[in-house]
């Protein structure tokens, strides 16, 4: 599953090949596998809520064009249900009381979050090495940066613990 697009895991989810909590377990199992540091919070039992839901939108003929399919958001996109630290322990607990207009429209497209992933503190950074909460490593040589404040989101990507 993780070697697909996103435009195939949604055919996929449509043909009712795979279930939406199915593709997110894979996700999560991998992420869980993974020693990247790429996510910083992962809430397993949301993201499967979420899945049933997408699944429940599926079946009923009623899912919205990403019905189902899993993604990850990057810190600094703040987030209603998840923790939102911008890479900074300065803001290890909080919460937001709504979400950043981006992740509403995904989540209204039916998107499934798999998590929060590492940045440079407040996106602030060009190497990812600037996490208060640990550098994320390169899937493809762990001795290198996957550069970027968006290091865990590449990361994420080039290692498919997310799509």
């Amino acid at each position: 599953m993780h070697t697909k697009s996103l435009k195939e895991l949604s055919a996929l989810l449509r043909a009712k090949e795979v279930s939406s909590v199915e593709l997110t377990t894979h996700y999560l199992s991998r992420i869980a596998a993974s020693d990247l540091n790429a996510f910083l919070h992962v809430d397993e039992e949301l993201s499967l809520a979420q899945a049933r839901a997408a699944d429940a939108a599926i079946a009923a003929g009623a899912g919205p064009a990403l019905a189902g399919v899993p993604i990850a958001h990057k810190d600094i996109f703040v987030t209603r249900d998840w923790r939102t630290t911008a890479g900074s322990k300065m803001l290890a607990n909080y919460v937001s009381p709504f979400d950043a207009t981006i992740v509403s429209n995904l989540a209204g497209a039916g998107m499934v979050t798999l998590g929060k992933l590492n940045c440079d503190e407040y996106a602030m950074g060009s190497a990812n090495e600037n996490s208060a909460f640990g550098a994320v490593k390169n899937p493809w040589d762990k001795a290198a940066v996957p550069g970027g404040s968006s290091g865990g989101s590449a990361a994420a990507v080039a290692a498919r613990i997310a799509p």
